[in-house]
C-alpha cells in the first residue's frame, strides 16, 4: 500500500517510520521543513517538493494522510489537495481537528468523488514504538479498504487482559483502532478523549500538589509528614487501583527530579478541552471535573503551583510538549 504523509512533525514522521517497520508500505513524504523531508528519505522514503508532487508521486487510487495542527494550516492544505485528487482518492486528517469543520469538508469533497476520513490519532510521541490508537470517521467502504493501513499504525493486542462477554463484538477494537462512525465521529471521539485527560492529568497534579506540601508550616509540627513523593508515584504504578500511562510518565519525572524544577508550570491547552466543555454544554450534560481541569490551565497562565509542575511534566513526557518560551 502506498501512501502519502503530508506534515512531518513528532507524529506525522513516526507513522510513516512505523509503516515502513510493518513491511508492505511506501511513503511519499512532504513537509514545509525540507531537511525533515530529506531525513525520512535517507531511510527510505520517497521526498517530495510540494503538494503537487506528493499526487503525482503516487498511484491512483490515492491516500493522503494531512498530519498538521488543527485550524487554518490543515484548511489550506486540503483545500489545495482538493484541486489535485482526483475521484476515488482518499484524504486522511489525522490531527486534532474540530469535528464539525469534519462534516462540512467530507460534504464538499463528496462532491469531486473524492472520499475523506478524520482520525483521531493518540499515542504521542511513543507511537512509533508502541502503536497508534485510532478513533476513525468515514464511510465503512473506504475504511474497510484501508483496514491494512490502520491495523500496521494500530497498536495490536499486545499483553492487556481480554475483556469479558465481547463475542460477536468489532475485532478492531481490542487490537487499538475503531471505525466510530460517520464523518466528524472519529475527531468527536478523540476529542472527548483529550477532554478525559484533561481531568485525569489534573486529578494526579492536584494530588501530588497535596503530597508535598504534607510537610507546610501552615500545619501543626505534629500533624506535618515529610514524604518521598517519587517513591510514592512508583508504589502506586505497582498493584493500586490508579495505575495509567500517566502516572508513568509522572513517576519517571519525579525519579529525575522529584521538586521539578525544570518546569515552570505555565500549562497550554490545545483545542480539545475547550470542544469537549462546549460539547458538554450542548448536550446539557454536567462536566463539572472536565470543566475544572480547563479552567486549572488557564489560571497556570497567571500563577503557577506544584501541581502545574506535574501537568507540565506530563505533557512533555506523553507529547514532546515544551512549556512556551517567556
Amino acid at each position: 500500500m502506498q501512501i502519502g504523509m503530508v506534515g512531518l512533525g513528532r507524529m506525522g514522521a513516526n507513522i510513516v517510520r512505523r509503516l515502513h517497520k510493518a513491511g508492505g508500505f511506501s511513503a511519499v513524504v512532504y513537509d514545509a521543513n525540507s531537511s525533515a523531508v530529506g531525513s525520512l528519505a535517507a531511510e527510505g522514503a520517497t521526498g517530495a517538493g510540494s503538494l503537487a508532487d506528493v499526487v503525482q508521486r503516487l498511484t491512483a487510487p490515492r491516500i493522503v494522510w494531512v498530519m498538521l495542527p488543527a485550524g487554518k494550516i490543515t484548511e489550506a492544505t486540503i483545500d489545495e489537495l482538493t484541486t489535485l485528487l482526483q475521484r476515488d482518492d482518499v484524504i486522511i486528517d489525522g490531527g486534532n481537528t474540530f469535528w464539525q469543520d469534519d462534516i462540512r469538508r467530507a460534504k464538499a469533497l463528496r462532491q469531486k468523488g473524492i472520499h475523506y476520513l478524520d482520525v483521531g490519532t493518540s499515542g504521542g510521541v511513543w507511537g512509533l514504538e508502541r502503536g497508534y490508537c485510532l478513533m476513525i470517521g468515514g464511510e465503512k467502504d473506504v475504511v474497510d479498504r484501508l483496514d491494512p493501513l490502520f491495523a500496521a499504525l494500530a497498536p495490536g493486542f499486545g499483553d492487556i487482559p481480554r475483556t469479558d462477554s465481547r463475542a460477536g463484538r468489532d475485532p478492531r477494537v481490542e487490537q487499538g483502532y475503531i471505525h466510530a462512525g460517520p464523518n466528524g465521529a472519529g475527531h468527536f471521539v478523540k476529542m472527548i478523549h483529550n477532554g478525559i485527560e484533561y481531568g485525569l492529568m489534573q486529578a494526579y497534579a492536584e494530588g501530588f500538589d497535596i503530597l508535598k506540601n504534607a510537610n507546610s508550616k501552615a500545619l501543626p509540627e505534629e500533624h506535618r509528614l515529610d514524604l518521598d513523593i517519587a517513591d510514592i508515584a512508583e508504589v502506586w504504578r505497582r498493584g493500586s487501583v490508579i495505575p495509567s500511562w500517566l502516572l508513568d510518565l509522572t513517576a519517571q519525572a519525579l525519579a529525575r527530579n522529584a521538586t521539578l524544577d525544570g518546569y515552570s508550570g505555565h500549562v497550554e491547552d490545545s483545542g480539545e478541552g475547550r470542544w469537549t466543555v462546549n460539547a458538554a454544554v450542548d448536550e446539557a450534560v454536567p462536566a463539572e471535573v472536565l470543566t475544572a481541569a480547563l479552567f486549572a490551565r488557564f489560571r497556570s497562565r497567571q500563577s503557577h503551583t506544584f501541581a502545574e509542575k506535574v501537568l507540565s511534566a506530563m505533557r512533555e513526557g506523553f507529547g514532546g510538549h515544551k512549556e512556551p518560551k517567556k
